[in-house]
């Protein structure tokens, strides 16, 4: 397909029309032409107001259910959502029935989504069955197509276990993922410990359980070498942590969930079930923390940890409730409520390298990875702007700033 976009605002800081409008002309998966006036012949020309185009949008956490939880989303609506939010790749979690722990289980993941314009990069079970026992089979999944191997939301117990696998991964090159839960400190908690949790009577998850995981894992990371992800951080001593190691020269890096940077434990006075979180919301001094630790580098990129639930394990008793919430549609518009565009996007396009995905510029003769958005006034973000089959975002009825209009891959174009 043959694309004209006409007056669009370049945002890459790599570009030398940085901030400026141009026409961008895109054939066979490519880009051919950047410049003024353009007259190309194209199958379709895309001219809307304050249009503006950034290097593809990447997203590190992303659960779809397929296979085995179809009812909450299906990778092709999944997709389709993920490329209308503006996202180009995403990176899938193994957080299905039954997990991707061996080569056959990405490959057919992978096959579901060949077709679609936004790439789809599976993360395997660390673990099998994510059990936290026996290693899965972590080379075969790599040849498969895994960039990366974690139990989601699922800590390993077994420090022993990390240990192996830190080792074992260096032997070709893989990032291991280790979610920063001491599930022994956490119990039966569901919300932040504090004084929140205390007045409405909900049982709490203290930052010491996040903490201490962290902890012990940069010990292990520092002992083994290798690579090691931490998802999700959320209290601000782990911030700490993480920037302590890093100075170390330990080779680690961490995301944060966007939900996680603007939300505080206030939410919970809703008893609003979609604000079940995991990690959970925490105190405004940790979302201070989170926001500083992202802008000085210390965070390496954010996530949205898209987690479609279905109404059944959604709308019950607070107790009952899974943990997740959606966040891809609402990804742009709530970045934009605290951080200038040009930082939102930095943000968002972000982590790429680190899970060994090309990124590509935009210039004459790069492969097509675009992601289109539209920055704006504020708007209340309600159910009709849900794409997910699953509705539940803890975003509901927020008010956002600027929306996503689509991506634009070597594989095709997609928007609202």
């Amino acid at each position: 397909m043959k694309l004209l976009l006409k007056s669009v605002t370049i945002l890459d800081e790599n570009s030398k029309i940085q901030n400026k409008k141009t026409d961008i002309f895109i054939a066979n998966g490519a880009i051919q032409k950047i410049g003024k006036d353009l007259n190309e012949k194209a199958d379709k020309e895309i001219k809307i107001p304050n249009l503006h185009v950034s290097k593809g949008w990447f997203d590190s956490s992303v659960s779809f259910g397929e296979p085995g939880f179809e009812d909450r989303e299906t990778i092709a609506n999944g997709l389709e959502t993920a490329g209308k939010s503006g996202f180009t790749s995403v990176a899938l979690n193994p957080y299905t029935s039954p997990v991707l722990d061996h080569s056959g289980s990405i490959a057919a993941v992978k096959a579901k989504a060949a077709l679609h314009p936004v790439y789809l990069y599976p993360v395997g079970a660390l673990t099998m069955k994510s059990e936290g026992v026996d290693l899965a089979e972590l080379l075969d999944m790599k040849e498969a197509g895994a960039i990366s191997f974690g139990d989601y939301k699922l800590p390993l117990r077994n420090p022993n276990l990390l240990k192996i696998a830190l080792q074992y991964a260096q032997n070709f090159d893989a990032l291991i993922q280790s979610y920063p839960q001491e599930n022994r400190i956490a119990g039966n908690g569901m919300v932040n410990e504090h004084e929140n949790s205390t007045s409405l009577g909900l049982k709490g998850i203290p930052n010491l359980a996040e903490e201490l995981q962290i902890t012990r894992d940069l010990y292990l990371l520092e002992y083994t070498g290798g690579k090691l992800h931490i998802p999700t951080i959320s209290t601000e001593k782990s911030v700490k942590l993480i920037r302590e190691a890093k100075k170390k020269g330990l080779d680690v890096s961490c995301s944060v969930a966007i939900h996680n940077l603007l939300l505080n434990d206030e939410e919970l006075k809703s008893f609003d079930a979609n604000v079940k979180v995991l990690p959970p919301l925490r105190t405004k001094k940790d979302c201070k923390a989170l926001i500083k630790g992202l802008k000085d580098g210390t965070i390496d990129m954010v996530t949205t940890d898209h987690n479609p639930i279905d109404v059944e394990h959604k709308k019950v008793e607070f107790d009952n409730a899974l943990y997740g919430t959606i966040g891809l549609e609402s990804a742009f518009g709530a970045l934009c409520t605290i951080f200038e565009k040009d930082e939102a996007i930095k943000y968002l396009t972000a982590g790429k390298q680190r899970f060994g995905i090309e990124e590509y510029e935009i210039k004459e003769g790069a492969p097509a990875d675009l992601s289109l958005f539209i920055p704006g006034d504020s708007f209340d973000f309600t159910e009709k702007d849900i794409l997910s089959s699953s509705k539940n975002s803890l975003f509901l009825n927020k008010k956002l700033k600027g929306k996503a209009f689509g991506v634009i891959t070597q594989k095709g174009f997609i928007s609202n």
